[in-house]
């Protein structure tokens, strides 16, 4: 029972992280039906820019109290985030919004690797593990105890992983609420249903594409800062694993529904962590748990779990 509560908590832990990512790929796949697969890297240099501004920003008196180092970090993600995701925009997307849908899936491709080669580059040894600073409270939090003899049967959550629970919550709502209710909300949600009529009624796709972008970037580079401080450790890689979780996570749930990303995440990470648990195989076979619910789901239900089926128009 301690295990499965154990695994229950690392999964929700894990579900947040995926959450922040997935939430890009529904936004963008719901503006211009476009499968962004070099959103996962946004977040891996969301995740290296926070780490260049604690090694080569943030004076040593700074790095001491986590209160400081970690908004700043948190920044300096995000700023580098949304620089790379504008570019992106720019110059790989914008030239191809009228091309056939391959050519900006095969760039989305391109453009991924080229990013997990520019850090590979730029960053020392990015190739393998770098320490990442633990600009957090390190502590575990006793969520129950359940063993008799004491702490053995205590299952806990590092503070760490709780704050990702919390700001992956935090930030998941507020976006739900700025698109429902602002002006420029109102104006994506036009652009998604027909951009030749937003169009006529005033909308300027591009300012509300390139607003699609910075706010799915601003999230993952949120979600990449948050990552690294809750494993210590980051790498060139890593965007691709967990771009992989958030794009199924996105489909699992309905691409292009915010609320469907988000409780899709939530499932893929528990499926990771019970199914590497409990299933067969173990952990080796963790990956295979996650696709074979997507294909499961998909079979009876193609739009997601929260997705509305697609309408044929006249």
């Amino acid at each position: 029972m301690t295990t499965l509560l154990q695994q229950l908590a690392n999964g929700i832990a894990l579900g947040a992280t995926i959450g922040l990512i997935a939430l890009g790929y529904t936004m963008v796949y719901g503006i211009i039906q476009l499968i962004n697969f070099a959103h996962g890297e946004v977040f891996m240099v969301g995740a290296f820019g926070g780490l260049a501004v604690h090694r080569w920003v943030l004076p040593e008196s700074f790095r001491e109290n986590w209160y400081v180092s970690l908004p700043l970090m948190l920044l300096g993600g995000m700023a580098v985030a949304v620089a790379i995701a504008l570019i992106m925009e720019r110059f790989a997307y914008r030239p191809l919004r009228n091309a056939p849908r391959l050519a900006p899936l095969i760039t989305a491709l391109g453009v991924s690797i080229v990013l997990q080669e520019a850090i590979r580059i730029w960053f020392p040894n990015a190739d393998s593990a770098q320490p990442f600073p633990k600009a957090f409270v390190d502590s575990q939090i006793t969520i129950i105890g359940l063993g008799p003899d004491g702490p053995e049967g205590d299952v806990s959550i590092r503070a760490s992983q709780l704050l990702l629970v919390v700001v992956s919550i935090i930030l998941s709502v507020l976006l739900q609420s700025y698109i429902n209710r602002s002006k420029m909300g109102r104006a994506m949600r036009a652009t998604a249903q027909d951009p030749d009529t937003a169009r006529l009624m005033g909308v300027n796709p591009d300012r509300v594409i390139v607003l699609t972008f910075v706010l799915g970037a601003a999230l993952a580079g949120v979600a990449g800062v948050l990552y690294g401080v809750d494993i210590t450790n980051v790498d060139n890689a890593i965007g691709f694993q967990n771009g992989i979780f958030a794009f199924t996570a996105a489909v699992l749930g309905g691409i292009g529904s915010l609320r469907g990303a988000v409780i899709g995440a939530f499932i893929i990470g528990l499926i990771k962590t019970l199914g590497g648990q409990y299933m067969w195989g173990g952990t080796q076979y963790d990956y295979v748990w996650i696709f074979v619910v997507l294909i499961l789901v998909l079979v009876f239900r193609p739009q997601g779990l929260f997705g509305e089926a697609e309408r044929v128009r006249a």
